[in-house]
């Protein structure tokens, strides 16, 4: 009896794993870029800080997820700043429908004086022009302190 159960474990057990099939490739997910309602800034930063930053965005989605934070050096002190999300598109997920405002963390380090200008993505226009929430925050004088 051993000597049929052993070899016929063997064969369920290769047969369930080789179902699974690896070769589908067909991707599951897609990145969007997600958009801002508003950010905490501080009335100004300190040279040589790190600063959370807290921005509020809107989830559109149960099926979508903030990934991370795309920051692009645009001038010295010049920031845009973008939430990347991605969306599951898997069939077998139920996504709700309802708008949701969520926070997520910037952190930021301040290794320049001045003025920082920063542009946080809020969707399109009519057009389809990008519409932008823009701050401004002065590095406070580190002699005047």
């Amino acid at each position: 009896m051993r000597k049929v159960l052993v070899p016929l474990l063997w064969f369920l057990a290769f047969s369930w794993l080789s179902s699974c099939s690896l070769d589908d490739d067909t991707p599951n997910f897609y990145f969007t870029t997600l958009k801002t309602v508003e950010a905490e800034m501080p009335e100004s930063f300190e040279l040589n800080e790190t600063y959370d930053i807290k921005v509020t965005y809107v989830r559109p989605n149960g099926c979508t997820y903030f990934e991370k934070f795309e920051v692009y050096k645009t001038g010295e002190t010049d920031r845009e700043v973008y939430l990347q999300g991605s969306v599951l598109t898997n069939d077998d997920t139920a996504c709700t429908e309802a708008l949701e405002e969520v926070i997520a963390t910037l952190k930021f380090n301040v290794i320049f004086t001045g003025e920082y200008h920063f542009k946080f993505y809020a969707g399109q226009d009519q057009n389809d022009s990008p519409v932008f929430l823009e701050y401004s925050v002065p590095v406070a004088d580190a002699q005047t302190n």
